[in-house]
C-alpha cells in the first residue's frame, strides 16, 4: 500500500517504507482469540478478582433501579410508609459501598492485569525477534521494528487494561436490562429497543472504514518512527552536507501525512458517540409517550415506569461503551495485525529439531561446493570450494562485492548455502545447534558497534562470565588498557550510544578485547582495522598474532601488513576463487593478487 508524501525538496529522494496490510478483510475474530491467549497465565489468580469485583459493581447497578421502582415507590410511597423507607435508603447506601469498593479492587487488578499481559507480550516479540535471521532484517528498517515492538505493543494497553473487563461489564449490563425490561413490560421494552436494528446496521456500514483508518495510521507511523530513526543516526552526514533544512522539509511532509491519518481515523471514531447519544434520544422519547400511555391505560404502574427510566439511561450507556470498545478492537487487530506479522515470521536459518551439539571444536572449516545468493538475480558465491585447517590464517582477499564478507556470513550461519554445504570439524553447520556455533566463533566488524554502558560492560558483552581481573588482561593483551587508564573513570567510564565518546581507533582496540576474551576457536576479522591509524596498527599488530594464535582466522583486509603473514591467500572475484597460495607464491605467479598489491604500493608512492 503506497502512500504519497509531501516533498518540498525535489532534489532529496527518500526511500520510502511501504507496508502490506490488508484492510478488505473481516473482523478476525480468530486473530483476536489468538492476542487473548496471552491472557492464560493470569486466568486462575488476576483475572478471576478482577471479573469478581466487576459482576458485584454491576449486580448493584442493577438492584438499584428496582428497589427504587418496586419497593420506594410502589410500596414506600404509596402507603407512606416512613420506615421502609429509612431501612430502603441504609440499604442502598450498603451497596454503593459494596459498588465502591468492587469498582476499586476492579481497578486495580485491570491495572495488574494490563501491564503484566503488555510486559510478557513485548518479552515475547523481541526475544523472536532476536531469533530471527539476518536476512530479516535486510529488509526492514531498524524504525518499521522499533514501531512494531514500541507503538503497537502500547497500542494494545487499553484494550488489556480496561477493554476486556470493561466489554465483559456491558455485555453482561446490556443483556441484564433487557431480560429485567422485559420482564416487566414486554410491549414498553420492545418499543423502547426498536432503534436498537437501525443502529447496528448503520454502524456496521461505517466499521470497514473506521477499520482501513487505524491501519492507515500504523503505516504512517512506521514511515515517521522510520525516518526519524534514519535521520538521527546519520545527523553527521545531513550536516556535513548541509542539508539540515532539506532533511527538515521532507520530515515535514512525513508529519503532515500523520497527522492527517490520524485526524481522519479520529473523525470518523468520534461518529459513533453522537449516534449513540441520538439514538438515545429516540429511546426516551418513545419510553415517555408510549409509557405514559400504558400508566394511563392501567397496563404498568408508576414505579415500572421509573425502573424503565432509570435503565433507559443505563441502557444507552453501554451500547455507546461498546461503540468506542468497537474502534478499540479495531485499532487492537490493526496493531495485533502487524506484531504477527513479526511473531509468525520464521528463520530463514532454522534450527532442526535434533540439531547436535557441537561440545568443542578444533576450527577445521570446509566449503563443499557452495553456491549462495542474497536475491534471486544475483549470485553471490558460485560453488566455491575451499578448506580452512585448524590454526590457519586465512585472508580474503577482492574487490568489493567480491564474496568476501559472504563467506564469513556462511561460516557464522548468517545465512546457509543456496547450493553444497558448510562444514566445521566435519559438522554440516545446518545439522548443529546455533548457539554452539556462534559461541565459538568471534566477529569483528570495520564498523564496531559499542553499547551504551561502561568499558568494562562492553568488553565482558564477549562472556558475560568473566570476572574483572579477565577482562582487564584481555584489553592489556591488544593494547587497549592504556588509553582506557586515561578515561576518567576507568574500565567504570560510561560510553555514549555507540560509543561516541571514543575515537574509531578505541573503539575498534574494545573490540578485540572482547573477541579476546570470548576465547573463541575460529575469529573473523572482517576490514577490522580499517578504521585504524597507522601509528595504532603497529600498536595492535603484536596483539593481533596474540589473538590469532592457535586459532582459525578468517582475515578480509586490503592492507598487506594484515594479510602478508597469512598461511593462505585467496583471491576472490565476482564470487568466484581466482587465486589461492602464500604471499609468496601469489606474488611470484604474477597473477591478480600481484596486481592489487602492485596498485596498493603505486598509492603509497603517490601520497
Amino acid at each position: 500500500m503506497a502512500t504519497t508524501t509531501k516533498e518540498k525538496s525535489p532534489h532529496l529522494k527518500r526511500f520510502h517504507y511501504t507496508l502490506d496490510v490488508a484492510v478488505d478483510k473481516p473482523f478476525n475474530w480468530k486473530q483476536m482469540l489468538r492476542l487473548l491467549q496471552f491472557l492464560k497465565p493470569y486466568a486462575k489468580t488476576v483475572l478471576p478478582i478482577a471479573v469478581i469485583a466487576m459482576l458485584v459493581s454491576t449486580a448493584v447497578r442493577l438492584i438499584v433501579p428496582v428497589l427504587i421502582g418496586r419497593v420506594a415507590i410502589n410500596i414506600a410511597v404509596a402507603n407512606q410508609d416512613v420506615n421502609l423507607l429509612i431501612e430502603l435508603v441504609i440499604g442502598i447506601s450498603i451497596l454503593y459501598l459494596l459498588s465502591y469498593i468492587g469498582n476499586t479492587v476492579r481497578i486495580k487488578y485491570v491495572n495488574i492485569l494490563g501491564q503484566n499481559v503488555i510486559y510478557d507480550l513485548r518479552k515475547h516479540l523481541f526475544s523472536h525477534v532476536q531469533r530471527l535471521s539476518n536476512r530479516f532484517f535486510d529488509n526492514r528498517s531498524a524504525g518499521s521494528i522499533i514501531v512494531r515492538i514500541m507503538n503497537d505493543i502500547n497500542s494494545l494497553q487499553e484494550l488489556f487494561t480496561n477493554g476486556i473487563i470493561n466489554l465483559l461489564m456491558d455485555v453482561t449490563m446490556l443483556i441484564s436490562i433487557i431480560v429485567i425490561l422485559l420482564v416487566l413490560s414486554p410491549q414498553l421494552a420492545l418499543a423502547v429497543m426498536v432503534i436498537i436494528p437501525i443502529m447496528f446496521y448503520i454502524s456496521t456500514k461505517l466499521r470497514k472504514n473506521i477499520r482501513k483508518s487505524w491501519q492507515d495510521v500504523r503505516i504512517q507511523q512506521s514511515r515517521l518512527n522510520s525516518h526519524l530513526n534514519e535521520s538521527i543516526q546519520g545527523i553527521r552526514i545531513t550536516q556535513s552536507f548541509g542539508q539540515e533544512r532539506a532533511n527538515t522539509e521532507y520530515f515535514d511532509g512525513v508529519n503532515t501525512d500523520n497527522f492527517g491519518t490520524w485526524r481522519t481515523a479520529t473523525r470518523k471514531s468520534a461518529m459513533f458517540r453522537p449516534f449513540v447519544e441520538m439514538s438515545n434520544a429516540f429511546g426516551t422519547v418513545i419510553l415517555v409517550a408510549y409509557g405514559s400511555y400504558l400508566i394511563i391505560n392501567g397496563t404498568i404502574d408508576v414505579g415500572t415506569f421509573v425502573i424503565f427510566g432509570f435503565f433507559i439511561g443505563m441502557f444507552w450507556e453501554p451500547i455507546s461503551r461498546l461503540g468506542q470498545m468497537y474502534n478499540q478492537l479495531l485499532m487492537a487487530m490493526s496493531a495485533s495485525e502487524r506484531i504477527f506479522e513479526f511473531l509468525d515470521e520464521q528463520p530463514n536459518v532454522a534450527e532442526k529439531e535434533n540439531a547436535k551439539h557441537l561440545e568443542d571444536i578444533k576450527g577445521h572449516i570446509e566449503f563443499d561446493r557452495v553456491q549462495f545468493s542474497y536475491d534471486e538475480d544475483r549470485i553471490a558465491l558460485h560453488e566455491i570450494s575451499l578448506e580452512m585447517k585448524p590454526g590457519e590464517a586465512v585472508a580474503l582477499v577482492g574487490h568489493t562485492g567480491s564474496g568476501k564478507s559472504t563467506i564469513a556470513n556462511l561460516i557464522n550461519r548468517f545465512y546457509d548455502p543456496t547450493k553444497g554445504s558448510v562444514k566445521i570439524d566435519g559438522n554440516d553447520l545446518r545439522d548443529v545447534k546455533l548457539d554452539d556455533i556462534r559461541q565459538r566463533i568471534s566477529v569483528v566488524l570495520q564498523d564496531t558497534f559499542i553499547f551504551s554502558g561502561t568499558i568494562m560492560e562492553n568488553i565482558r558483552f564477549g562472556r558475560p562470565t568473566a570476572s574483572d581481573e579477565e577482562v582487564i588482561e584481555a584489553a592489556k593483551v591488544v593494547g587497549a588498557d592504556e588509553f582506557i587508564q586515561r578515561l576518567s573513570d576507568g574500565y567504570q567510564t560510561e560510553v555514549e550510544e555507540r560509543g561516541n565518546i571514543l575515537s574509531a581507533g578505541e573503539r575498534q582496540l574494545l573490540s578485540f578485547a572482547r573477541a579476546l576474551l570470548a576465547d573463541p576457536k575460529i575469529i573473523i576479522l572482517d576490514e577490522a582495522t580499517a578504521s585504524i591509524d597507522t601509528e595504532t596498527e603497529m600498536k595492535i599488530q603484536h596483539a593481533l598474532k596474540r589473538l590469532l594464535k592457535g586459532r582459525t582466522s578468517i582475515i578480509i583486509a586490503h592492507r598487506l601488513s594484515t594479510i602478508r603473514e597469512a598461511d593462505q591467500i585467496i583471491v576472490l572475484e565476482n564470487g568466484k576463487i581466482l587465486e589461492r597460495g602464500s604471499h609468496e607464491e601469489l606474488m611470484n605467479s604474477h597473477g591478480e593478487y600481484y596486481h592489487l598489491v602492485k596498485s596498493q604500493f603505486q598509492m603509497l608512492d603517490q601520497l
